[in-house]
């Protein structure tokens, strides 16, 4: 979550009757196959920054599980099911809590382009950490980690939306298209990480270079630190695409009740009654997005696990890494986020209300997550088939664009935008509560209990299936909070 203009800037932005940088660009009038043509030449620096930054967080996120319950004897740490969901937990629920507080200093202090500069190089230090195998570094390497994130994460997101007018229905198709991107880092980082991390290949590698085969795993770490330090040069190299926004905001002295603030000034108005409601509905959603990401990250935990232990990971006799399994989310989001940001925008006035769409993403995820029963039934005759995870990740994933991509778009929408970074670091707060209980829900994985796996997969699938009926019910009320705002 890092992208955010000056508030002041992208206030001025969203009230002027032609937004800067998205009429006229070099971009819009290509044409062709360029996914940016309809867009602001703005988005494709920040698309290509956060695929390098979501290459970092998932390559490490797709081994972090797996070298904490890997035996010493192994390289790894040896951990408990359930003290490695725990860790697990913390970490990334920490992760997003630090968007709070680097939106809040990004909007008041440095502005949000220094804040991706200074998350990238901490985030960048904290994956290098890793890769030294003891562990004081191992806790201080996720302590950079989440230092870093705190400060790149919310300012990305924001900035996304700081191209687009409140009303321009380019904006959902912008945050799918930049989704994509996301994922075409998350889907990378498996297969680099994963094979440097656990493959028979690469360790047989280390072996004959004279080196342990068991510190794989820092490999892998070391990777994630590599795609970070691409990514910041590659923000460092675009800069000049986002001329004007992301500036140090300059505070002034006062401002009129009802007048706009000069771009690039700290605005102190009150809150409006429209904006409090607006603020309402986010807060109604925000509930929906705790529940969605509690279960959707159960691929970094317990899905994780049953890919490690109850999955048949060989294709044609030949094994391959169990983390790899964690690349078809983020591939099917790359096939199908450019089919969902047409869909939208072939909608137009028919195209459902956000709300609307966060109901549609509970749905696939409980279809997705309940597809997992059936299979731990199976799994006590012997591994079964990775088609099982693969389903399963395709449905998520249905949801996930859904919900995802439209739940940044709506907070950049419904917020006011002289707090566009500090909401977006409170929504993230969100995945901060969502990713501890998927931690302390992942830890409860135990692979030689198909009764406990039926419960777990089965309570969420319910859980989440229940959650979707009661926001169908809530959906005319909270477009009544959005005061006339899809």
């Amino acid at each position: 979550m890092v992208e955010s203009c000056g508030y002041k800037l992208a206030r001025l932005v969203n009230q002027i009757d032609s937004p800067v940088e998205n009429v006229g660009t070099r971009e819009e009038k290509a044409g062709g196959l360029n996914i940016f043509a309809a867009h602001p030449r703005g988005l494709p620096t920040l698309f290509f920054t956060e695929l390098w930054e979501r290459f970092s967080y998932y390559g490490m996120r797709a081994l972090l599980v797996l070298y904490m319950v890997a035996l010493p004897k192994e390289g790894g740490l040896g951990f408990t099911n359930d003290h490695a969901g725990d860790i697990y937990g913390t970490y990334t629920m920490m992760v997003y809590m630090m968007s709070l507080p680097g939106g809040f200093i990004a909007d008041r202090y440095i502005g949000q382009k220094l804040s991706i500069i200074l998350g990238g190089i901490v985030i960048a230090l904290g994956h290098f950490t890793l890769a030294v195998p003891t562990m004081f570094t191992f806790y201080a390497g996720l302590a950079l980690i989440v230092i870093g994130t705190g400060f790149l994460k919310p300012n990305v997101s924001t900035m996304v939306g700081s191209l687009y007018k409140t009303d321009d229905h380019r904006r959902d198709s912008g945050f799918s298209i930049y989704y994509m991107g996301i994922n075409i880092g998350a889907s990378l980082a498996p297969i680099v990480c994963g094979f440097l991390a656990q493959s028979d290949e690469f360790k047989g590698f280390l072996s004959k270079m004279g080196l342990d085969p068991n510190s794989s795993w820092h490999w892998g770490f070391a990777a994630a630190g590599v795609g970070m330090t691409i990514g910041l040069l590659t923000f460092l190299a675009q800069l000049k695409h986002l001329e004007g926004h992301g500036d140090k905001p300059r505070p002034t002295a006062t401002t009129a009740p009802n007048s706009a603030p000069e771009a690039g000034n700290a605005d102190t108005r009150k809150m409006t009654t429209q904006e409090w409601k607006r603020i309402g509905a986010l807060a109604v959603l925000f509930v929906f997005w705790i529940m969605f990401w509690s279960v959707y990250e159960q691929g970094g935990t317990s899905l994780n696990l049953f890919a490690d232990k109850l999955t048949d990971c060989t294709f044609f006799g030949w094994h391959f890494p169990s983390s790899w399994l964690q690349t078809y989310q983020s591939l099917f989001v790359i096939g199908l986020a450019p089919v969902f940001s047409w869909l939208w925008i072939k909608m137009g006035d028919k195209e459902p209300s956000s709300p609307a769409k966060f109901g549609f993403g509970l749905f696939f995820l409980a279809l997705g997550i309940s597809l997992m029963v059936p299979a731990s039934i199976l799994a006590q005759h012997g591994k079964v088939s990775a088609f099982w995870l693969i389903a399963c990740y395709l449905l998520q994933v249905l949801g996930e664009l859904c919900l995802s991509p439209v739940g940044l778009s709506t907070v950049t929408k419904l917020a006011p935008v002289r707090f566009a970074s500090l909401a977006m670091g409170a929504w993230f707060l969100g995945n901060a509560i969502a990713n501890k209980i998927a931690g302390v829900l992942g830890g409860k994985f135990d692979q030689n209990d198909t009764h406990t796996l039926v419960t777990l997969f089965g309570g969420m699938g319910i859980s989440v299936f229940i959650s979707a009926i009661i926001l169908a019910a809530l959906i005319p009320r909270v477009r009544k909070l959005m005061s006339g705002i899809h």
